[in-house]
């Protein structure tokens, strides 16, 4: 099955200019924990709740923060006419949980979640599931 089948389209996008807070308030409207950050048609980014969480408001920053301050821009993506198979096993060695959808132009299409990867290929979710949820590094609450 190719990512295309499975992925979500219409993708709301946030704008680099925007405040976190604008942005913070588009993913509740959509309940989602995170938007692809778009500029001239071109992916440059991605916000996420935690991004919020810990680039800003843990550092002090306020609502009026701008989304480029605290945005990933390190951006795992992948390829509309990839193999679901394929992507599932990056997903799971990169641990993310979802991944922007690009053509080969290079302009945003859609989202694959794990949400759409069972839906459509439980074995795949499965796959990716395994790899995002083992210990990614030291953790001190115990």
């Amino acid at each position: 099955m190719k990512v295309r089948e499975a992925m979500t389209r219409n993708v709301q996008v946030a704008d680099p200019t925007e405040t976190i807070e604008q942005a913070a308030k588009l993913m509740a409207d959509l309940d989602v924990g995170s938007l692809p950050v778009g500029q001239d048609d071109q992916l440059v980014g991605m916000i996420t709740d935690r991004d919020i969480a810990v680039r800003a408001v843990a550092t002090g920053k306020g609502p009026g923060t701008k989304v480029r301050e605290v945005m990933s821009k390190n951006i795992k993506y992948c390829f509309d006419d990839e193999e679901i198979e394929v992507v599932s096993r990056n997903m799971g060695d990169i641990q993310v949980r979802r991944l922007p959808v690009i053509d080969r132009d290079k302009r945003l299409v859609g989202i694959l979640s794990l949400g759409d990867m069972a839906v459509n290929d439980a074995s795949a979710a499965a796959r990716a599931l395994g790899g995002v949820s083992r210990p990614a590094g030291a953790h001190n609450q115990r």
